[in-house]
């Protein structure tokens, strides 16, 4: 473990808190922890089943020998009663349970109830929306900073805009295309929280137009995550397919909330693919696997072929990587950014999410509660902790 850490809250047990820890992802989020968190960090494990968490406690163990006695804590994302306990018990909580639209709503609200900060690794929209409404109010009363999509989704899209935005001109209307390449695979739990977000299309577009009659809305200022058309990058050489994800409507909401932004910002998001025949095979593919999830049976069948709790190797993990290139522009200055890393489903996720968490429960942030992204709740200080961890954010060239 690291340094020692200040003074937690003496009014809450833990500092951070894992729930989900025994799930794929969340057991790489255990071990980051139990490698990173600094001495006098007060955190511990979270799930429905006592055996499995036990046995993960023995794996942390043998990476630090003062995992033996890491708390462990039983709660089901149904359990009202046991996830307002568990909220209460410490200043921040971290969930990997999904998909969240059918095991996260529990948890938000016990923590926007108990002004504990939350963070997930959602990339569904729906979600996101629906707990908006719902509980921001709240979490502003309380002080608690509900902050989804801690993870691949969308932390190199959200704070790689917020990187490139530093290197533009201030006050002047800025746009920034993001162009995506890894060569990752997926775990179970990601498809079938992919899968559950395509095939909820009404849904997702019912929550969006009840958030917008919520949200107030921006004056003398325009914020916009579009979708965009594929079309050829001149910029990357590459062709470019609009990814219909959750990162540009994050992108927007810190660009919406953050007057550096400037008074019109527009970010679009792509997957950067070399050669065209592979763009319209991808495109292809992706509507047959959209159309495929709106049936009930065609989704279940294909989140079958790969079960929640499985995912990559190690050896698969090591040889997996990503790239975010941002083309960002405004005021006469054009910027070439880039954000890499290692695997970014698992590895990196991991750490994004572990890292997080640190940042609310030990740096000196912003004065903000209430639903906030990532560049907003934690800018300056997650994009520091990330940089060390080894995510690089660099500026590649300017004009």
């Amino acid at each position: 473990m690291n340094a020692e850490v200040r003074q937690g809250d003496p009014e809450r047990a833990y500092d951070v808190v894992l729930f989900g820890a025994t799930g794929f992802v969340g057991a790489l989020t255990a071990e980051y922890l139990a490698e990173h968190a600094p001495t006098g960090c007060r955190w511990a494990l979270a799930g429905r089943d006592l055996g499995k968490l036990e046995r993960l406690r023995e794996r942390l163990t043998a990476l630090d020998p003062a995992c033996a006695d890491l708390p462990l804590l039983r709660a089901d994302a149904r359990d009202t009663g046991a996830l307002r306990e568990l909220a209460a018990s410490t200043r921040v909580l971290a969930t990997t349970v999904g998909p969240y639209i059918w095991h996260g709503a529990e948890l938000v609200a016990a923590c926007a109830e108990a002004g504990t900060d939350y963070l997930d690794l959602t990339g569904e929209p729906e979600f996101v929306d629906r707990t908006y409404v719902e509980h921001d109010a709240r979490a502003r009363e309380t002080g608690a900073r509900i902050v989804h999509a801690c993870g691949f989704d969308s932390i190199p899209a959200d704070l790689g805009t917020y990187y490139t935005v530093n290197q533009l001109p201030e006050g002047v209307p800025l746009r920034v295309d993001g162009f995506l390449r890894s060569n990752a695979l997926f775990s179970g739990g990601t498809l079938a929280s992919a899968l559950t977000a395509i095939g909820r299309g009404p849904q997702t577009l019912a929550a969006a137009h009840t958030r917008r009659l919520h949200e107030p809305r921006l004056l003398g200022r325009r914020a916009r995550g579009p979708l965009g058309a594929p079309r050829f990058s001149r910029e990357t050489g590459t062709w470019a397919l609009p990814l219909p994800v959750l990162d540009p409507r994050i992108v927007a909401r810190s660009a919406a909330a953050l007057d550096r932004y400037g008074p019109d910002f527009r970010y679009r998001h792509y997957a950067s693919v070399q050669h065209l025949a592979m763009a319209l095979g991808g495109t292809a593919a992706l509507g047959a696997t959209a159309a495929a999830a709106q049936l009930p049976a065609a989704r279940q069948w294909l989140m079958s072929r790969w079960e929640p709790g499985r995912g990559p190797d190690a050896a698969r993990r090591a040889r997996s990587w990503f790239t975010v290139r941002f083309v960002g522009e405004g005021g006469g200055r054009r910027v070439f950014t880039e954000v890499s890393g290692g695997d970014p489903g698992y590895g990196e996720t991991a750490k994004m999410l572990a890292e997080s968490a640190l940042c609310l429960a030990y740096d000196a942030l912003p004065d903000r509660a209430g639903q906030l992204t990532t560049a907003v709740a934690m800018g300056d200080a997650l994009l520091d902790r990330l940089q060390k961890a080894g995510i690089r954010f660099r500026v590649a060239d300017a004009r």
